[in-house]
């Protein structure tokens, strides 16, 4: 137990603990995995700013403390969002088209079908019948690596009639993302997001996209992300595309689903403590996710589905 002293103080924590309540609350009785890691982490800031205050006073630690209460801010902010989403989605017709799916279908994943993969232009200018086109500056190209893929955390599900393995975490091409099947344009724009700057072969975690979009705030700009990955899983189980499924370990689960720079406390009973793993444990993690998806994409890739949609910026 953390204790803190004088006013201040204890001014600040009451303020910090108001909004961690409405966390609580609103991950209280709630499977969503989005609002009990809201409440982890929380819960986790709520501590830290408490070890601040026990050994040291609101001035000269103010800053670490109003970059706690805003983190804070924004925590209550995205479960506010969260709820909201959820109430307009259940009053919703079921026929929408990007309507929020959840997971159906047996696994494995059904055999795939001989055809290829096709994708479907973008639709071009007609010419009407005697005129000539006129010719057009050459665009520049817009590189992009298309051999990556996303990796995002879900609920956890047990595939096949009396499974016992746990599947918490899945791997997917990149072009599943352009599947006609997986929320549009949303699922695009995350593809193009996604194959940007990456070396082929990366596995990018949803979290790194979130990272790289300013902590969430660009996601509203680029797409759905919950709705598409949803929508993903969808296919996975259905067998309407390949994936890599695995079931992490609680930690290692979580680690993926921070951002590249985060951390993530987990207690250590037998050491009475608090453990910290960051970024290179992250990284540790990554790897042996790697090292799993280059045994199975060593004679066969995988494959992201049919029909899919042209990417918003195909490479040259």
């Amino acid at each position: 137990m953390r204790i803190a002293d004088g006013a201040p103080a204890t001014g600040y924590l009451q303020r910090l603990a108001a909004l961690h309540n409405f966390v609580l609350q609103a991950a209280a009785g709630s499977d969503r995995y989005e609002l009990r890691r809201s409440a982890e982490v929380g819960h986790n800031l709520l501590w830290d700013a408490a070890g601040l205050l026990r050994t040291q006073d609101t001035r000269s630690v103010s800053g670490d403390l109003i970059a706690r209460e805003r983190l804070m801010l924004q925590l209550v902010h995205e479960v506010a969002r969260i709820i909201e989403r959820s109430t307009s989605d259940d009053a919703a017709d079921d026929d929408q088209t990007c309507a929020s799916r959840g997971p159906m279908g047996s696994y494995p994943p059904r055999p795939r079908p001989p055809a290829s993969p096709v994708c479907h232009p973008a639709p071009g200018t007609s010419l009407m019948k005697g005129n000539l086109p006129m010719p057009e500056p050459e665009p520049r190209p817009v590189i992009r690596t298309l051999e990556v893929y996303l990796l995002f955390a879900h609920e956890a599900y047990h595939p096949g009639p009396g499974g016992t393995q746990e599947i918490n975490v899945t791997v997917v091409a990149a072009g599943s993302l352009l599947h006609p099947q997986v929320c549009q344009p949303d699922g695009a724009r995350i593809h193009d997001l996604l194959t940007q700057g990456r070396k082929p072969g990366e596995i990018v975690p949803l979290a790194t996209l979130t990272h790289e979009l300013g902590g969430g705030a660009g996601w509203l700009a680029i797409g759905d992300w919950e709705r598409v990955t949803t929508d993903l899983l969808h296919l996975v189980r259905l067998g309407d595309c390949d994936a890599l499924s695995l079931g992490l370990p609680e930690i290692a689960r979580a680690l993926l689903c921070t951002g590249p720079h985060g951390h993530v406390r987990a207690y250590d009973a037998a050491a009475r403590d608090f453990v910290d793993y960051g970024p290179a444990a992250r990284a540790a993690v990554l790897a042996e996710v790697d090292a799993f998806l280059a045994g199975l994409v060593a004679e066969q890739d995988l494959w992201p589905g049919d029909d899919l949609l042209a990417p918003i910026n195909p490479t040259a």
